[in-house]
């Protein structure tokens, strides 16, 4: 059952990386690459368990947070054009 549910997870990875090549947005890659990175959460969750590895799923955790920062931080950047944007700044500009 397991082994059904890596390969459906890899399956759905090789889908996210083709809408991340293909994507005609640039918002349309930025959550796939965010698929992408909950899909390899995923998958190093169940091959932890395949493997009797329970600590994968302390790295996948870390890396569920990367992702989240990653993907606020890419965001930002397309929204405003610079990571150090702060809106209180042109209140007070002439």
């Amino acid at each position: 059952m397991l082994v059904a549910a890596t390969l459906a997870i890899l399956l759905a990875l090789l889908l996210a990386i083709v809408r991340a090549i293909r994507g005609p947005t640039v918002f349309d890659r930025v959550l796939a690459g965010n698929s992408v990175g909950t899909l390899a959460i995923l998958l190093l969750a169940v091959v932890g368990f395949l493997n009797g590895r329970p600590e994968w799923l302390d790295i996948g955790l870390t890396y569920g947070l990367l992702n989240i920062i990653g993907t606020l931080a890419v965001l930002k950047f397309f929204r405003h054009g610079d990571l150090a944007y702060d809106p209180s700044e042109e209140e007070t500009r002439p």
